[in-house]
């Protein structure tokens, strides 16, 4: 089969979107799944036998390779060797795309601190990367830039000692190249509430023994806002850390997550799928990949 090599590239990514992904939930299968895998090869190498699922962690297996690599495969790496690695679940989660004053943070991991990632991939620039990076410091604890080794160079020139640099090497290794400090104490009240959700700050403040005064919605906002402006940095950051770990708690999705392919268990912690949905995904992973490709 002759395969254009900008619409294999294309198709290899896009299997990891989380338009597949909900489709395979919601209906048990995807028709935009069997259009990518139609312009690659993978059929042709793990046979029509094989399972949806050993397709999808067939092109992971091509992704991860330097060079090809995108966002997805940094998350993969971080949440498979730190977060279900170095931590579990039970003890940490995780969090995609939150809010950080101008920014939205790649990946929060929370377990006895704060700890953001911010993915440089080969295809990305380091343009924005210090107005990132200041906005991240308002927020989180810990600050750690993670790319390929092209781009370290550029990211120690540009960031300042605090900030952890780390590498994905060739290898689809994790190497530190310096830590991350922790400094709580640096964070912006302000700035954090508007990352949460009203309910969360309304826990915090109550959890720190503030009252919480009784105002007409319109105003509940900017009253709100006014309390956390006084909360000590550092206070604040523990209190934020451990409400975070209750609200966005990831443990009930432990036996989810297992079940699926290892290629798609960044996915399901990232990509959000009702519990009656779950066993729907999970049987689509196991479809042969003869009858995946007739979905329509």
């Amino acid at each position: 089969m002759k395969i254009n090599k900008l619409s294999y590239d294309s198709a290899l990514n896009r299997i990891f979107s989380a338009t597949v992904f909900r489709e395979m939930a919601k209906k048990g299968q995807s028709a935009l799944f069997t259009r990518l895998l139609k312009d690659t090869d993978i059929v042709d190498q793990v046979g029509t036998s094989a399972t949806v699922g050993e397709a999808f962690d067939f092109a992971f297996n091509i992704l991860k390779v330097a060079g090809y690599r995108d966002e997805y495969i940094y998350r993969a790496a971080v949440s498979h060797k730190v977060l279900l690695g170095t931590h579990s679940l039970r003890t940490a989660s995780m969090l995609n795309e939150f809010r950080a004053g101008q920014c939205k943070a790649d990946l929060v991991i929370l377990n006895g601190t704060s700890t953001v990632y911010e993915i440089k991939s080969e295809r990305d620039s380091l343009v924005r990367l210090e107005n990132q990076v200041t906005n991240y410091k308002r927020v989180f604890a810990k600050v750690n830039v993670i790319s390929s080794e092209d781009h370290i160079d550029g990211i120690l020139k540009t960031v300042s000692e605090d900030v952890g640099v780390m590498c994905l090497t060739k290898r689809y290794q994790i190497k530190t190249i310096r830590e991350a400090q922790n400094c709580p104490e640096r964070i912006c009240p302000s700035t954090v509430f508007d990352s949460l959700r009203i309910s969360e700050s309304v826990e915090i403040l109550e959890n720190l023994g503030i009252l919480v005064p009784n105002v007409p919605n319109i105003q509940r906002y900017t009253v709100l806002r006014e309390l956390f402006a006084d909360i000590d940095p550092a206070t604040l950051h523990f209190e934020m850390v451990k409400t975070l770990k209750r609200t966005r708690n990831l443990a009930p999705l432990k036996d989810f997550v297992e079940r699926l392919p290892k290629s798609l268990q960044t996915a399901a912690l990232s990509v959000a799928v009702r519990r009656s949905d779950q066993a729907r995904l999970i049987d689509a992973t196991e479809t042969p990949l003869h009858a995946a490709m007739t979905w329509s």
